[in-house]
């Protein structure tokens, strides 16, 4: 078509089909491993998880995916290998052809050479084995072997996908170090179908382990909630009455705040990724359409029952978190209020003091000006003495006379002289 197509079209259309499922058929098993940096999703160094599979490919002499792949599907032989990388994980599985002959032997995981295990850049967050096998006719027989692989105090057991297989597995780690699964397929049941019940299964376990990682960090946040929440509830009932130090109260409530909003601050993505986790392990479950084997709980109802609890412990830590922060906040403004009145109290009073001394100044000003004119004008009539005082033999006045005539005219004079200044300066 002439038409332009935009950058991202075939890479977004491609993101739909970047991670399908193996065709797998029975009998079959597969080892699984999720590897974690430790560093923080932000930090992680995906060219190291990148730099691991292709040593890992390389010892098998397989071709090498694209530099910015993020999914690989590849036959090494005597195995199938997928690899997937996550944003904070990365996944190996290795598909087997036969199941073997001792159930869960751990000569499997030799796909995956110690020394290359031991160079791997995180820790392994989980792994699994699983074992496919056909699925007997009678019952009984599944029954029999999943309670000899199995711990019967935690199993899960349900028919999926409209009773054409049946999964078993207890979330208990066994002596190999690895979960164990186990799925029994009818006959005629699809190498696709197959394929979706084991990376499902994988899915679950996986992000099971992933969300759960929330519950440390939400017990360690717990306990430094509860010690500030004490000392929360005694700033807010000081405020109550009369604060002697509210200065110092105030900031008592901020530093309570500030390492609130610092809690959250490295708790959110921790909180924000267990919350995705534990969505996708319920969609993963519901999407096996489960029904109840021999009266045995289900997956969903292990969940319910072992998971859930955890997933609410953590949603209650981060609601109690932002809560907190909220009432330090309130109770910081409502301080800061509180200062801030009794401040314009405090100002009112200076102004009305300052107005007093004002009012005083001005009383003792008018009063020295009186003064001051007294002062003035007898220099003034001194100097009108001494000037006009030849005159007065002439005039037959006596100095005394002379001296009291120019006082008035000079006394008025200094006043109007005194009093124009000062209202020009008002002015």
């Amino acid at each position: 078509m002439p038409l332009e197509d935009h950058p991202l079209r075939y890479r977004l259309a491609n993101e739909l089909h970047a991670r399908p499922f193996p065709n797998l058929a029975a009998p079959a098993q597969a080892v699984f491993v999720a590897i974690k940096q430790p560093k923080d999703a932000a930090k992680r160094d995906r060219g190291l998880d990148r730099a691991h599979l292709l040593a890992l490919l390389d010892r098998f002499g397989a071709d090498h995916p694209a530099p910015d792949a993020t999914h690989f599907f590849g036959d090494l032989g005597k195995f199938r290998l997928k690899w997937e990388q996550h944003t904070e994980f990365v996944t190996y599985t290795a598909f087997l052809p036969s199941n073997g002959e001792r159930p869960f032997d751990p000569a499997a995981w030799q796909v995956f050479p110690e020394d290359w295990l031991a160079q791997a850049p995180g820790v392994r967050i989980t792994s699994a084995h699983l074992r496919i096998e056909v699925a007997p006719e009678d019952e009984e027989v599944i029954a029999d072997k999943i309670g000899d692989w199995l711990v019967p105090e935690s199993l899960a057991v349900s028919q999926v996908l409209d009773n054409t297989a049946v999964v078993a597995g207890d979330f208990r780690i066994d002596s190999n170090g690895h979960m164990r699964f186990a799925v029994f397929c009818k006959s005629d049941t699809g190498s696709r179908r197959i394929g979706r019940i084991v990376q499902r299964i994988f899915e679950i376990e996986t992000y099971k382990a992933m969300s759960l990682l929330g519950l440390p960090t939400s017990r360690e946040i717990s306990t430094r909630m509860g010690e500030m929440d004490e000392g929360l509830v005694r700033l807010v009932a000081d405020m109550t009455g009369d604060l002697s130090k509210p200065d110092e109260t105030l900031g008592q409530l901020l530093s309570i705040a500030a390492e609130l909003e610092k809690l959250q601050a490295q708790s959110a993505f921790r909180f924000g990724a267990t919350g995705a986790y534990e969505a996708l392990v319920t969609q993963r479950i519901a999407v096996l359409r489960e029904e109840r084997f021999m009266g045995r709980q289900t997956f969903g109802e292990f969940m319910m029952r072992r998971y859930d609890p955890a997933m609410r412990t953590i949603k209650a830590t981060e609601r109690r978190l932002l809560s907190m922060t909220e009432r330090a906040i309130r109770a910081g403004d409502l301080l800061r209020t509180r200062v801030d009145v009794d401040r314009s109290a405090q100002n009112q009073e200076l102004l009305e003091s300052m107005d007093r001394r004002a009012d005083l100044q001005l009383r003792l000003q008018k009063t020295v000006e009186g003064l001051s004119v007294v002062a003035i004008s007898y220099y003034a009539v001194n100097l009108v003495v001494y000037l006009i005082g030849p005159l007065a033999e002439p005039m037959g006045v006596t100095k005394t006379v002379l001296t009291a005539l120019a006082v008035v005219p000079v006394v008025i004079a200094v006043w109007l002289t005194v009093h124009s200044i000062r209202r020009s300066m008002e002015k």
